[in-house]
């Protein structure tokens, strides 16, 4: 008899993201996106005020917004990916901290959320082309709080390879309900690719608020620039410094549907 269920070997976790070739960044599944990359100046206060600690403010108030539409390889169906965040230091290294990570897929949100402390949740994304005719959106909740629509332009550059950092906290709240069950680590993922297509789109951004993701908090004070992309890429997580509980604690609500929230009942 075989129980499917039964002890396994250890296996490397499977690829999970627009970014990677297995979670610990090495071998696995080659994969690759269609990506479109805005990115805007905002507000320095609005930024400083959602970077927990031993995150800092940036040298630019700058706001990452990705969707994407990734390929496995034929192992699975493509999904829809995206991430909205803000760019942060930690000490002398630059990167960017995701506030929201959205998913079209379970298996996607666990393996990000489980492995690297990735702010993912489900939705619904689009990256729509028609000619040059550009639309791609993410929709949560009833409501599409990212929105660009736009038209392909010139042809650019392909971006030199060069690695970019992201920051995330991993963390579990207690199952008493009081609080987190441990410190928090501090992760930093690192990621790596290549670059195929390289073309600036021409178009607006729109952004707006779910009862959870109040993304138009942070205001759009420069002209986006927006980049359509065909690229392949790996990730790799390192652990690299302890977060009291206690530093965290006022930042959780940023990762949760927090349905006390919702009732008004306050965090």
């Amino acid at each position: 008899m075989t129980v499917r269920y039964a002890a396994v070997p250890p296996m490397p976790a499977p690829a999970e993201g627009p970014d990677s070739k297995g979670a610990n960044g090495s071998g696995g599944i080659a994969t690759w996106s269609t990506s479109l990359a805005a990115t805007f100046l905002t507000d320095p206060e609005a930024v400083a005020s959602v970077l927990p600690p031993p995150l800092s403010p940036p040298d630019e108030p700058l706001v990452k917004v990705g969707i994407s539409q990734v390929d496995l390889g034929g192992r699975m169906p493509p999904f829809g990916a995206g991430t909205f965040a803000v760019a942060a230091r930690h000490g002398d290294l630059a990167g960017f901290y995701p506030l929201l990570m959205p998913m079209t897929t379970e298996q996607a949100v666990v393996g990000g959320r489980e492995i690297f402390g990735e702010p993912k949740k489900i939705a619904d994304i689009a990256l729509d082309r028609d000619g040059d005719a550009l639309h791609a959106t993410v929709r949560r909740l009833g409501v599409t709080i990212i929105e660009v629509t736009g038209t392909v332009g010139e042809e650019l550059p392909l971006p030199d390879a060069t690695e970019a950092v992201d920051f995330y906290l991993k963390y579990l709240r207690s199952p008493d309900g009081q609080g987190l069950d441990d410190d928090a680590w501090l992760v930093h993922c690192t990621r790596a690719g290549e670059t195929r297509s390289h073309h600036r789109v021409t178009g607006t951004l729109e952004l707006r608020d779910s009862r959870f993701d109040p993304v138009a908090d942070f205001p759009i004070l420069s002209t986006p620039e927006i980049t359509l992309s065909e690229r392949s890429g790996t990730q790799r997580g390192e652990l690299v410094e302890r977060v009291p509980a206690a530093d965290v604690l006022p930042f959780v609500h940023q990762r949760y549907d927090d349905l006390i929230v919702a009732a008004g009942k306050g965090r």
